[in-house]
């Protein structure tokens, strides 16, 4: 947890209309400010989780990506920006949310999650929330967050489809029970609109919040498929894989 987590005057007044919400109130922005996230990838999905989870008071956020912005970025990378083409995209998208939002700590690793820094980052965060859209870096990401036991918000999108679930390990399947292989033909590159990343990405963020907070009803053991060429919304069922060679050997022990 984030040190920094008692509420100021300032944060009250900045946060007022959502600690409205009955069953959050206080005591959940509370918890907010004392967390510490990291999002995988800021490009179109992660920029949106990052810009909603500073909206919401989260304490500290890590934001793990590599690499320069892009002109291709510009369609849904809503924390870059044409001026900061061929700059650093984490550099551009902290200096971008620390304007919005200066009481917010960023930190920033200018590099890709891998099998050789899952471990340093998972350990530093309270939740992960997982924008990455290689198969490589999300397994790297659930193998540590499952060791751990830190709850994991999944987050993906393709076309126009869009898939979100969160894993709480040692209760819920986890990401490898999903998908026990990369999916063939899976490419870093596919067609998108800024407006799916921006969708899933609020849903993300929304469910990284009540994760945190401990309100509401979160996906955990379900997984909710959006098909917004159709504006078709189904929540499925999800069921552990007992050969799942990440998290069957987690015990279910509640917390």
């Amino acid at each position: 947890m984030h040190s920094e987590g008692k509420l100021t005057n300032e944060d009250r007044a900045i946060h007022k209309w959502q600690m409205w919400v009955d069953d959050f109130g206080e005591v959940g922005q509370q918890r907010l400010k004392q967390a510490t996230v990291l999002v995988s990838r800021c490009g179109g999905l992660g920029s949106v989780v990052a810009y909603e989870l500073v909206a919401a008071g989260v304490g500290r956020l890590i934001l793990a990506h590599g690499g320069n912005i892009q002109f291709s970025d510009l369609n849904r990378q809503l924390l870059m920006n044409y001026g900061a083409v061929g700059q650093s995209r984490v550099e551009v998208a902290k200096r971008r949310l620390e304007e919005f939002k200066p009481q917010t700590i960023i930190d920033t690793v200018s590099e890709n999650v891998s099998e050789s820094n899952a471990q340093e980052l998972v350990e530093q965060a309270d939740l992960v929330v997982d924008c990455a859209p290689l198969f490589e870096e999300r397994f790297a990401l659930n193998r540590q967050a499952v060791k751990m036991r830190k709850p994991l918000v999944e987050c993906a999108m393709y076309d126009l489809e869009a898939q979100l679930t969160t894993i709480l390990p040692g209760k819920t399947p986890c990401l490898n029970c999903l998908y026990p292989e990369t999916p063939p033909a899976w490419k870093r590159e596919f067609p998108v609109f800024g407006a799916v990343s921006g969708t899933i990405g609020c849903l993300g963020a929304m469910e990284a919040i009540k994760v945190i907070a401990r309100f509401g009803e979160t996906l955990t053991g379900k997984l909710l498929v959006c098909d917004l060429r159709s504006m078709a919304f189904r929540t499925l069922q999800l069921n552990k894989d007992p050969n799942c060679n990440v998290c069957s050997q987690i015990d279910t022990e509640t917390e």
